[in-house]
């Protein structure tokens, strides 16, 4: 297994938080793998699946952003093997929402899985959602 490479990815996902944040983003496509298995989930709506849905998803949710700057990671959990690695994390940041002039802290918990593949890791799936406290049950969902 890789792991610098590993980190790097890591760090590049970091990175592409900070973009976003600011309306681009290119820095996460250029993350995800090419493959059509690939899946995000993201507080502006339903999980996308497949390379296309993945990138429209994600340029708009960046149109929702301006102004950002990342704040801080809180790593909870890594769990690697040599060929898929699941990263899960509190991302903090700052940004201006929506057309608001004012600016917001956010708090998301996120999962993302790497894969290896051909030699680089690749995000093949992010979940992002603002649920970072505990909350009262209010009602029980049945089906």
């Amino acid at each position: 297994m890789k792991k610098n490479e590993l980190d790097a990815a890591i760090e590049r996902s970091h990175t592409a938080l900070g973009a976003i944040l600011n309306g681009d983003p290119t820095a996460y496509q250029d993350l995800y793998s090419d493959a059509e298995d690939v899946t995000l989930g993201n507080p502006f709506g339903p999980y996308a699946h497949g390379r296309r849905k993945v990138e429209a998803t994600l340029a708009g949710a960046a149109a929702h952003y301006r102004d950002g700057q990342v704040t801080g990671i809180d790593l909870i959990a890594s769990y690697v093997t040599d060929e898929l690695a699941c990263i899960v994390e509190v991302e903090r940041a700052r940004a201006k929402v929506g057309g608001g002039e004012e600016l917001f802290s956010l708090a998301l918990r996120v999962t993302s899985v790497f894969r290896l593949e051909l030699g680089s890791w690749k995000l093949v799936h992010r979940h992002a959602d603002p649920i970072t406290t505990t909350r009262p049950a209010t009602s029980v969902v049945s089906t």
